[in-house]
C-alpha cells in the first residue's frame, strides 16, 4: 500500500507529515530549520527522496537546501552538511545568499551578472532529470539548475517580455507559479503577481503574456492591458495540459488553449477573492478553491471556513465544511498551501496562517486536522510514496 508524505514550510520551519494509505492517523517530524521561515519545501517527481527547501531570512537572506534522503539529513547543494532534523540547531545554519552572493550558491543572470533579489518563492523539479530544478523569486525571476542546485541561471527572456510594466502586489513581486507541460518540458508556465501569467514554448529563451480575458479594473485602467494583471496561482492537470485553472485576485478562471484565453468560472461562490487553486488528481474537472472575503479581509466569509470544490470544471460550486470550523474562524490558505495527493480516493490539503493542516482522505468531502499549533503555513505540497 502506497503512503503520504505532507512537505510544509511555515514561518519558522518545515515540518514533514507522513501517514500510510488510510490517512488517519499522522506522525509529524520537525521543526526542520527552526526559526527560519521556509517560504517553499518540495520533492522531485524522479526521485522523491530529492527534496528542496527555500530557507529565508530578513537578516542573512536566502539558502536552498537539499535533501537526498526524504528530510532525514540536509546540506546545501555543494554537500555542506546542516544538522538532522531532530538535532539542535547550531552556528552552522548560518550559510547564506546575501545579495545575489554566497560561497558556493551562483545566481547569474542572462550576464552572468550576480543577481540581488530577496526570496526563492517556489522549486519546480523536473519531470524528467533529477537535477533540475526551476525556482521563482522575488523580485520576478526565473531560475533554472541542472546540477542540483548548486548553480543557477535565469531565464532572462522572462524579464524581457515587459518587465519594466510589472509592479508589486500586496506580498511584493514574487513568481510564485512554474507549470511544466508533461508533453514537452520546453513549455513552461509561470505567474507573478502582480504582472500576470506567461508561456514559453522554447525552455525559455522567448515568452508571451498569456492574459487575454483577464479583467483588472481596480490596479489596470486599460482593459486589454497585456501585463499588469494580479495572478494568484495556476493549476492543470498533468493528461490536460493545455486546460489551465487560474485564482486571480478576483476571479477564477480558466483557459482551454493553453492561457491563449481566459473566461471566468467564479459562478455561485460566495467571494471571487482568493489565493489557491488545484485540480482533482484524478478527475480533470474537479476544482478546488477556498474563498476569502475580500483584498482586505484576509479570512473566511462569515468566519466559516469551507473549502469549494466545482466538479464542472467552474460555474457551478459546492461548499465543504464537515470537519471544518463553521465559527469565528479567520485563517487565511496561502497560493501555495493546497495540494493534492494521488492515491485511489484524491486526497486534499491545505494549510492555514493560523498553524492548522487539513486533510481530505475522500476528495474534500470530509476533513481533519492533522497539526493543528504549527506557525503560520506557507506552503504545503504532497508526495504519494510507494510502501
Amino acid at each position: 500500500m502506497s503512503h503520504v508524505r505532507v512537505l510544509v514550510g511555515t514561518k519558522k520551519g518545515a515540518f514533514i507529515l507522513t501517514s500510510d494509505g488510510q490517512r488517519k492517523e499522522w506522525k509529524i517530524e520537525g521543526p526542520l530549520f527552526a526559526g527560519w521561515e521556509i517560504y517553499h519545501l518540495k520533492g522531485s517527481p524522479v526521485n522523491p527522496d530529492r527534496l528542496y527547501a527555500s530557507q529565508s531570512s530578513g537578516w542573512f537572506g536566502q539558502v536552498v537546501q537539499r535533501s537526498d534522503d526524504g528530510g532525514r539529513t540536509w546540506a546545501t547543494p555543494d554537500g555542506s552538511a546542516l544538522p538532522a532534523m531532530d538535532a539542535p540547531p547550531t552556528g552552522r545554519c548560518n550559510r547564506f545568499l546575501y545579495q545575489g552572493e554566497v560561497g558556493t550558491h551562483k545566481w547569474y543572470d542572462g550576464t552572468q551578472h550576480p543577481w540581488e533579489f530577496k526570496r526563492v518563492w517556489h522549486f519546480e523539479p523536473s519531470l524528467t532529470d533529477a537535477d533540475t530544478v526551476y525556482a521563482g523569486v522575488e523580485d520576478a525571476g526565473l531560475f533554472k539548475s541542472t546540477d542540483g542546485g548548486v548553480s543557477w541561471q535565469e531565464l532572462p527572456g522572462l524579464r524581457a517580455t515587459k518587465g519594466a510594466l510589472w509592479q508589486p502586489g500586496a506580498g511584493g513581486m514574487c513568481l510564485h507559479t512554474i507549470l511544466l507541460d508533461p508533453r514537452d518540458e520546453r513549455r513552461i508556465f509561470v505567474a507573478i503577481s502582480a504582472a500576470g501569467a506567461f508561456r514559453t514554448d522554447d525552455g525559455g529563451a522567448t515568452w508571451k503574456p498569456i492574459n487575454r480575458g483577464l479583467k483588472s479594473p481596480y490596479e489596470l485602467p486599460d482593459p486589454d492591458a497585456e501585463v499588469g494583471h494580479c495572478v494568484h496561482r495556476i493549476a492543470r492537470h498533468a493528461s490536460r495540459p493545455d486546460t489551465l485553472f487560474m485564482q486571480k485576485h478576483w476571479d477564477v478562471l480558466r483557459s482551454d488553449n493553453a492561457g491563449d484565453d481566459w473566461r471566468e468560472v467564479s459562478g455561485n461562490l460566495p467571494t471571487d477573492f482568493g489565493f489557491p487553486i488545484d485540480v482533482h488528481a484524478h478527475e480533470p474537472e474537479t476544482i478546488y478553491v477556498v474563498p476569502i472575503t475580500s483584498d482586505s479581509l484576509h479570512y473566511p466569509p462569515e468566519g466559516k471556513l469551507r473549502v469549494y470544490r466545482s466538479r464542472t470544471g467552474g460555474g457551478e460550486w459546492e461548499p465543504l465544511a464537515r470537519g471544518l470550523p463553521q465559527q469565528d474562524c479567520y485563517v487565511n490558505v496561502l497560493r501555495d498551501a493546497m495540494a493534492v495527493d494521488a492515491l485511489d480516493e484524491c486526497g486534499v490539503y491545505f494549510g492555514t496562517t493560523g498553524g492548522q493542516v487539513y486533510a481530505s482522505p475522500d476528495g474534500g468531502d470530509s476533513w481533519q486536522a492533522i497539526a493543528r499549533d504549527l506557525p503560520a503555513v506557507y506552503s504545503v505540497e504532497v508526495q504519494t510514496l510507494p510502501s
